[in-house]
């Protein structure tokens, strides 16, 4: 069995109480816009990312860097 290390820490903005915190709704419909799906992102769209790289069909990706983003530059 082949053992597969993953580091994640979330590239774009992740709709979670830590970061939804202190911010204003302006800013955060702001921040929302600033990609191309318009939104942000949820726990649930970093979970499939973590899912597909640990499982077998992330099992040919190897020292990448993968941005769960939408997209946002």
């Amino acid at each position: 069995m082949i053992e597969k290390l993953l580091h994640t820490n979330p590239d774009g903005p992740t709709a979670t109480d830590l970061f939804l915190h202190g911010k204003t709704q302006e800013l955060i419909d702001h921040m929302a816009k600033m990609n191309p799906l318009e939104r942000l992102g949820t726990p649930q769209d970093i979970a499939a990312a973590v899912s597909f790289l640990a499982g077998p069909d992330g099992a040919w990706i190897n020292g990448q860097v993968l941005r769960a983003n939408g997209g946002m530059i």
